[in-house]
């Protein structure tokens, strides 16, 4: 006799919300879904958990399948198993989200599925409930960016103080006090200052900084209070 033989059959499925940074908006990647219900309206990343894989594995699969990205940073968000959210047949899914720095991956993005970034205030209509797992997300981000340095996989190699609270203004949508921000931010000891500098924004221009990655590593849960009062940033 099979076990769990009375039992209904789901299948799983995983939903990857990705955030990039341009150096001035967070936006978000979406693409055009491939079939049926719903085929050719905006949706999240996702696809099928395997029956050899588990779900981080199938995650980072289609994300490389459907959009060229690997190695990017990839965070188990939550399991959305509402009966009624994919009305062709019983789903439940384990959304991801992931940090990319947009430049980085320009030319990586898979033409075949019309991947394309969007500004986060500017978001289409979504299918099934994937507004909801974008806000989960957003809320998901601002937690975790003001007590883990999770931001600077959002950013190039190399970067500008001015560059990293841009970032953080656009996650919170507010405004930091430059030098409060500045003195904070290098109180960390996770950043390398180079020789060289961005010139771009004014004539005396805005020292080039580099995460120092064994400091990252070891700091990555004490990175504690760093945005003070995140909640009310919102």
């Amino acid at each position: 006799m099979t076990k769990y033989s009375r039992q209904t059959k789901l299948l799983l499925a995983v939903d990857c919300i990705i955030f990039g940074f341009d150096g001035d908006e967070l936006k978000l990647l979406l693409i055009k879904r491939g079939m049926d219900p719903e085929k050719g309206k905006w949706s999240l990343m996702g696809g099928f958990v395997g029956p050899n894989e588990d779900a981080e594995s199938a995650a980072a699969r289609i994300l490389k399948q459907l959009t060229g990205l690997e190695g990017v940073y990839l965070e188990q968000l939550h399991l959305f198993s509402d009966p009624g959210r994919d009305p062709e047949e019983r789903t439940v899914s384990v959304a991801y989200f992931a940090l990319v720095n947009i430049h980085d991956y320009e030319n990586q993005l898979n033409e075949e599925y019309r991947a394309e970034w969007f500004p986060i205030h500017e978001i289409p209509k979504l299918i099934f409930d994937h507004p909801g797992m974008v806000e989960l997300a957003k809320d998901k981000l601002q937690y975790k960016a003001a007590f883990h340095p999770i931001l600077f996989e959002l950013l190039p190699i190399k970067f500008t103080i001015p560059d990293l609270q841009k970032l953080y203004e656009a996650i919170y949508d507010t405004t930091l006090d430059k030098r409060n921000f500045s003195r904070k931010v290098l109180s960390t000891g996770l950043l390398v200052k180079q020789k060289d500098k961005d010139k771009e924004g004014s004539k005396k221009g805005a020292f080039y900084y580099k995460l120092d990655k064994k400091r990252y590593s070891a700091k990555f849960h004490a990175f504690l209070n760093f945005i003070p009062n995140p909640d009310n940033l919102r």
